[in-house]
């Protein structure tokens, strides 16, 4: 069977995904797509609207055959981390190909771009260098140093989100040489950063934002997803109670906070530099979220970067754990179809890693980390639902027939 790869959050899944999974299958030809998803946390720091295994059923009902979670310590990180756990996966699952969507829509600028990178390295790194020391954070540091050296817009414009991962994609791909073909599409009718509904095709943002302010989920929102996501997203609220934010997370992160000494701090993942005096500091004054991370952001910390860090502090990251430095040494499924099924029977007997439903089900640091994630992420929830829900994690995956 011929496997099309996506790397996706569908936080939630809606008709801007169903768009680009029709397109992946039609320029790929494929008989199988997997999706590699992030589980309840995501790439910029923010706890998923709902948990992995309901976005991973709207997947599957929107298409999508075999949903592989991308663990933790790839999903909460900076675009070539993220690129390069994510590519590892859907290597191993025996893909032939990826399809991404980009905000250029041309593949050859992204294969352009990647040599350019590669043929400038010391150049590119000093740049980065000098714009980490003027206070930018790396991603911005990283994205000045594109430019500086090679224009704005001369072969890929590195101001826009999803250039930034498609390069990542194919240099994950390039770099540890799989045999991978990269492809894109053209991101149509909004951009990633998009607040407002204006269309059927909206931003995952805006969709959020309008669910989130209207407990029933307002009809705007739902011209902009399946039938079937809408009910997932109806039933998670009214089974769990809530639709997951920031702000729900505020007493317990301040609890965490103010109850950890500096240098308890100081030791999780992605706090340098004394930052931890100033979370510290700012945790007495703060009365929400919003207004704790508009009292700590600066340009070099910027609002993602330190929505990574609380997500760190709520899990107890720490940075001796040094996760990156292992390699993947498994594949969890959380759900498929029937022709996902069949896949992933064939592709067992071809893999070196294991695909695993469970979190118990083997041992290894990444999966000890998945569930200290998980019971943060449910620790939200009233009563006896937390426990309700962290038992998936050790429950079948989703099957849909």
């Amino acid at each position: 069977m011929k496997a099309c790869g996506l790397v996706v959050e569908y936080n939630p899944f809606h008709y801007g995904h169903q768009y680009h999974l029709k397109q992946a299958k039609e320029k790929t030809n494929a008989d199988c797509v997997i999706a590699v998803m992030s589980g309840n946390f995501l790439q910029r720091g923010e706890p998923a609207i709902m948990d992995k295994y309901s976005r991973a059923k709207a997947a599957i009902l929107g298409g999508v055959d075999l949903v592989i979670e991308l663990p933790y310590v790839y999903a909460v990180q900076y675009s070539d981390y993220f690129a390069k756990g994510a590519i590892d996966i859907l290597y191993h699952s025996g893909v032939n190909s990826i399809c991404f969507g980009s905000e250029s829509g041309n593949i050859n600028s992204f294969s352009d771009a990647y040599l350019l990178k590669k043929q400038h390295h010391d150049q590119y790194e000093a740049h980065v260098k000098t714009y980490l020391n003027e206070g930018y954070a790396y991603p911005d540091a990283a994205t000045k140093a594109y430019q500086s050296i090679f224009g704005i817009s001369s072969i890929l414009d590195m101001s826009k989100p999803n250039n930034i991962l498609g390069l990542s994609y194919v240099q994950a791909i390039k770099d540890s040489q799989y045999p991978i073909k990269p492809i894109t599409i053209k991101r149509i009718q909004n951009n990633y950063h998009d607040t407002a509904i204006t269309g059927n095709i909206a931003s995952a943002t805006s969709i959020r934002k309008e669910v989130l302010k209207n407990p029933s989920a307002s009809e705007t929102a739902a011209e902009t997803m399946p039938a079937t996501t809408l009910d997932i997203l109806k039933s998670y609220k009214y089974e769990a109670g809530c639709w997951h934010d920031w702000e729900l997370y505020f007493p317990f992160l301040k609890y965490r906070v103010e109850t950890m000494t500096l240098t308890e701090l100081q030791q999780i993942e992605g706090i340098i530099e004394g930052l931890e005096h100033r979370i510290a500091r700012t945790a007495s004054e703060a009365s929400s979220f919003q207004e704790w991370m508009t009292a700590l952001k600066t340009k070099r910390y910027t609002w993602t970067r330190l929505q990574r860090i609380f997500v760190h502090i709520l899990t107890n990251k720490k940075k001796e754990e040094n996760m990156l430095a292992n390699n993947i040494g498994y594949m969890r499924v959380l759900a498929m179809n029937k022709t996902g099924q069949a896949y992933l029977n064939q592709q067992k007997k071809q893999t070196e890693l294991p695909f695993i439903t469970k979190i118990n089900q083997i041992q290894h640091p990444f999966l000890q980390t998945e569930e200290r994630a998980a019971k943060a992420f449910y620790s939200v929830l009233p009563g006896s639902k937390h426990r309700k829900f962290f038992l998936q994690e050790i429950k079948s995956p989703i099957i849909i027939k």
